[in-house]
């Protein structure tokens, strides 16, 4: 029960910086939609779905251990952006990359921190592991090229061929990134765990 509560609190944490940094990089490049709407501040409440955030994965979660579920997008304007080849690149990639960064920082912590530390407490060194290892998770699961996930808009601009190919999917993409999201990235996702922490993730 508390490891799940735990589990709930991060991934909507780590949701709320994703959204922050959709926001941030909109308004940065020009358009101030997200911060005219209150969505340009990390406040978890303004970024919630009561449905998607807070029902559904809470139900799943608790019954069956899975954990599914969705924030509010932050609303922008692609004509807005100063940018107008890759804006819409750069907005969309920049939520994918808070989660990498975040878990870049965190996961060196965790790396050199009982170098440094020999008797950092087990629980605190775990604690860092699962957020390294969410935050990851995330970033590669927005980076699937399906909409409405950030690598659609990503796709769109560096390859609208393929992306126009990947709309006209429709469910068989949501489909298809649930079935990455449960065989294939939890793979990718220890290899990068790995590689900055260097140690091995296991729930």
């Amino acid at each position: 029960m508390e490891f799940k509560l735990f589990l709930y609190v991060i991934i909507v944490l780590s949701a709320v910086f994703h959204e922050y940094a959709h926001a941030l990089t909109a308004y940065k490049l020009g358009d101030t939609t997200a911060k005219d709407a209150g969505r340009l501040t990390l406040n978890p409440l303004v970024h919630l779905d009561l449905v998607g955030t807070v029902v559904v994965p809470l139900l799943l979660l608790f019954a069956s251990g899975i954990f599914i579920g969705w924030a509010k997008p932050v609303p922008y304007n692609p004509a807005n952006l100063r940018d107008k080849r890759y804006g819409s690149l750069k907005v969309g990639a920049a939520g994918p990359g808070a989660n990498l960064l975040i878990a870049l920082i965190l996961g060196l912590v965790l790396r050199f921190l009982p170098q440094i530390f020999p008797g950092a407490e087990v629980l605190f060194t775990a604690t860092l592991g699962v957020i390294v290892y969410i935050n990851i998770f995330l970033a590669l699961f927005n980076l699937l090229p399906f909409p409405p996930l950030d690598g659609s808009k990503i796709f769109a601009d560096a390859f609208p061929n393929v992306f126009q190919k990947l709309v006209n999917l429709g469910f068989w993409g949501f489909f298809l990134a649930l079935l990455a999201a449960f065989w294939i990235l939890p793979a990718i996702a220890n290899i990068i765990f790995s590689l900055i922490t260097g140690r091995g993730f296991a729930f």
